[in-house]
């Protein structure tokens, strides 16, 4: 149990390589191998002369060595690592360290980059070139090998959008864009499957969690969170789930959004009728109120300037036709009355 939590801590720990500069080996090795190739020449050459040269021998077996065996062997082991990127490899199944920085490095040849991603990625792009069909303008595909090296660059994932239940049990349709990059090459390779894939599924399930705490939109509740109304707060606390989920796998969210938000197709054309009698409501209270301060003003400002003295049944006519005025929907039609309301 010991030396299985000791690997698991050593390969969650990302170990940078310090590998040799690729130009002076190339430039040595070439040379070498022309010396050897040059040695295996001139010893044959001796054995040809004399049967027994001891050294025409050993010239022939060195340069055949080096020149045929062990320099053609060492040229596998040049890397070039381009800006933002990295080569996680291992040693007969061992993993040794990663390769970062830009240049141009020798490793062991026997050592293999390792990428579960590329593998995945090339098979999925196998199955697309060979369904192409071949056209009088098209060009027969090749099959695309993916490369072994991981990218520490910043990189968008939109995942399709989905139905999802709402707190209040409202279908919605939602998605989201999630802005994010490697931190740890040797977690994202080793502790996962496919960090792709394993990314993707974690945004899925992080995203249904996130949403069914909140409704779609509120009734004019000004603390109450809702999806619409809420938006950053409901973004930051699906990055912070998300990154949850996805820290094992030495990735870090640097952003997540939410692209597009809008009601189930089912309920949708209920939902905008009530949208809309919400906000007829609303503005029918907002009227009424100020109707009935301008109503009550009014009523002061007759008292108080004592321009005329009504009694209950003539306050209540002033205001009944105040009201009607202010709250109608359309314009006033006066009626002059040249007799006595009694």
């Amino acid at each position: 149990m010991t030396n299985i939590v000791d690997n698991k801590k050593m390969y969650s720990e990302e170990v940078e390589l310090n590998a040799m500069k690729g130009m002076p080996c190339l430039v040595m090795n070439i040379l070498a191998t022309i010396a050897a190739i040059v040695a295996f020449v001139f010893g044959v050459i001796m054995i040809d002369a004399d049967g027994n040269s001891t050294v025409g021998v050993v010239l022939t077996v060195v340069g055949a060595i080096y020149g045929f065996i062990v320099g053609p062997m060492v040229f596998p082991g040049f890397r070039v690592i381009k800006p933002n990127e990295a080569l996680v490899l291992t040693l007969f199944g061992r993993y040794i360290g990663t390769l970062k920085g830009e240049g141009f490095y020798w490793v062991n040849p026997f050592c293999v980059g390792v990428n579960p991603a590329a593998n995945v990625n090339a098979q999925q792009g196998m199955s697309l070139k060979q369904s192409f069909s071949i056209g009088e303008n098209q060009t027969k595909g090749q099959i695309i090998r993916e490369s072994k090296k991981l990218s520490l660059k910043a990189m968008t994932l939109s995942n399709e959008k989905q139905k999802i239940n709402d707190q209040l049990g409202n279908p919605i349709i939602i998605g989201i864009v999630v802005i994010w990059k490697i931190i740890n090459t040797a977690k994202a390779v080793f502790n996962v499957d496919n960090y792709k894939e394993y990314l993707s599924i974690q945004c899925d399930s992080a995203l249904r969690n996130i949403v069914r705490l909140y409704p779609y939109d509120t009734a004019g509740h000004d603390n109450e969170k809702s999806l619409r109304g809420s938006s950053l707060e409901v973004a930051e606390k699906l990055r912070d789930e998300i990154q949850s989920k996805v820290e094992v796998a030495g990735l870090e969210i640097t952003e997540a959004r939410i692209t597009h938000l809008s009601y189930s197709e089912e309920i949708a054309a209920a939902m905008l009728q009530r949208q809309q009698a919400s906000a007829i409501i609303d503005a029918r209270q907002m009227i009424v109120e100020g109707a009935v301060g301008m109503v009550e003003m009014a009523l002061e400002r007759l008292n108080e300037k004592e321009i005329v003295k009504l009694d209950e049944e003539r306050k209540a006519a002033m205001v009944s036709n105040l009201l009607v005025v202010l709250c109608g929907n359309k314009d006033a039609q006066p009626i002059v009355n040249s007799g006595s309301i009694y």
